[in-house]
């Protein structure tokens, strides 16, 4: 019986008979086929890790693109790729000190480098601004503001608005008009501070046409004319979803003699409907008084939602202050502390958020031909002063 011992890489095999004949067997020696060692093989690993690393952080450090997976960018489809026209077809310069340290186009294209500029094909990516939250030192309770007196420094005079037109002024048969049909000299006038009769929406037809659009519901009006502190905010078109104030951030003050109502259209009630929001008996959905508007006066929702952002004296006469919420912001805080620290604070009359990106009047003209919000012949034949009037009263 023959028994075999294995030490390392070398095997003894000892036979008490390895024949016919009974001889006692020679003692066979053979050796294995040497292998790389645990050890090497680590090293050799650790290596290519090091020439690997090495490579890349000379790719990053020089800029040079590496296209993956058949990436194509300025007609080259991989690193070093040559088109077919070949190296003659770029354009490559030597340098000199003329160029001051500047490198050829072509050159940067033979080398799979993107060409960037106004004569390239790659347009520059604009970097968009970051904006942060600003810190706003706000009272930390109502019970420590109070309403100065008296420091309102309005010019008085005496203002009426045109409810019915009795004749058209510029068309026959009469069109219907939501701001009605006012002339240049009456449009020009009605930005002086001075006793007139104006058009300012809400204009009704002649000999009992009907209204104009944006009809209210008569609890609604009556609620409304109420309202000596307002917020107020408009979805229409289902544009956006409902946003309710922050509750528990808003003082028990401020709930009862701050009225928070929302505009809504009936299309955008039904799909607050179909996602289980429905108004209570009172009509409230949180905090907000739910307004529906009928018979909308324009066919754009965003010319739509301008009557109720720059018409808030119409639909609430015997209010004091009104304060604007876009649909897509929330309130989270007291409106009573807003109004102290935009307004009584440092006795202004008027405040209004300054717009994060552009403080130009012909960058917003140009930002909403951009967006379509506009038609442009319109925008075109207008000064910046006239278009930012044109924003101010809605003309049809």
């Amino acid at each position: 019986m023959a028994s075999i011992h294995q030490r390392g890489d070398v095997i003894v095999s000892v036979g008490s008979k390895s024949n016919e004949r009974g001889d006692a067997g020679p003692i066979r020696v053979s050796r294995r086929a040497r292998r790389f060692g645990s050890i090497t093989r680590q090293r050799l690993s650790i290596w290519l890790l090091l020439i690997g690393a090495v490579f890349f952080m000379y790719m990053t450090f020089f800029s040079v693109k590496v296209h993956f997976h058949g990436e194509k960018e300025d007609g080259m489809s991989s690193f070093f790729s040559i088109p077919k026209g070949g190296p003659q077809s770029y354009n490559i310069t030597q340098y000199n000190r003329s160029t001051k340290g500047k490198v050829d186009h072509g050159m940067l294209s033979f080398f799979g480098v993107p060409k960037r500029g106004v004569d390239s094909n790659v347009s520059q990516r604009r970097r968009s601004p970051k904006h942060y939250p600003c810190d706003i030192d706000l009272e930390k309770s109502i019970e420590y503001i109070l309403e100065p007196k008296d420091y309102l420094n309005f010019t008085r005079f005496e203002l009426d608005y045109v409810e019915k037109e009795e004749e058209s002024l510029t068309t026959s048969p009469y069109e219907l008009k939501f701001a009605g049909h006012q002339t240049l000299e009456a449009r020009e006038r009605s930005f002086h501070a001075i006793n007139q009769s104006l058009h300012c929406g809400f204009v009704k037809g002649p000999n009992g046409m009907g209204s104009t659009g944006f009809d209210l519901d008569e609890k609604d009006q009556k609620f409304m004319k109420s309202c000596i502190v307002v917020v107020s905010s408009c979805i229409f078109g289902s544009s956006d979803f409902l946003r309710r104030p922050t509750s528990k951030l808003i003082s028990e003050y401020s709930k009862t003699h701050v009225c928070f109502v929302m505009f809504l259209d009936e299309e955008t009630l039904q799909k607050l409907f179909s996602e289980g929001n429905v108004p209570d008996d009172r009509g409230f959905m949180g905090l907000w008084r739910i307004v529906v508007v009928k018979n909308l006066p324009f066919e754009d929702m965003r010319r739509t939602g301008k009557v109720p952002k720059l018409l808030a004296h119409r639909l609430f006469p015997s209010s004091r202050y009104s304060i604007w919420l876009d649909s897509k912001m929330r309130l989270n805080t007291d409106p009573l502390l807003i109004l102290e620290y935009f307004l009584w604070r440092t006795k202004s009359e008027y405040s209004i958020s300054k717009h994060y990106d552009r403080q130009c009047v012909w960058d917003e003209v140009l930002q909403n031909k951009r967006l379509n919000k506009c038609a442009r012949g319109f925008l075109n034949n207008q000064s910046p002063y006239t278009y930012v009037k044109s924003l101010l009263v809605p003309v049809v």
